[in-house]
């Protein structure tokens, strides 16, 4: 279901809410409750920038995207929306710079050594 709801949301977003203040998100996961009840959706917003006004505006829309939700799941209840920024994909490209980085230093150091003569 939490799949599900990540589509449709996806879906409705695009297609449906109009805010110029929006940014391009991405929902990167839905975590749902276990009375499916309350669902907390991770998004990733591509611009830096716009990354508070796009969450801020997507919390406000929450009643909007519950209805159109409902409108397209076969379920008795829709859960309550929370929308959280997901700073993974930020954090990763973090951390693959760090390690090209490193991967590099390693490779020049290596250079040097060989060019040095120095066969232990």
């Amino acid at each position: 279901m939490a799949e599900q709801i990540r589509r449709d949301l996806a879906e409705i977003v695009r297609d449906e809410l109009k805010d110029p203040r929006m940014g391009f998100v991405s929902f990167t996961a839905v975590k749902l409750s276990r009375d499916l009840g309350n669902a907390v959706i991770y998004c990733s917003v591509i611009e830096q920038d716009k990354q508070a006004e796009t969450l801020e505006t997507l919390n406000r829309a929450t009643g909007f995207l519950r209805s159109k939700l409902a409108a397209r799941m076969r379920s008795r209840t829709v859960p309550v929306l929370k929308f959280i920024n997901d700073d993974s994909v930020t954090r990763g490209a973090a951390m693959e710079d760090l390690i090209r980085k490193a991967i590099g230093e390693d490779e020049s150091k290596s250079a040097e050594d060989t060019s040095d003569g120095n066969n232990d």
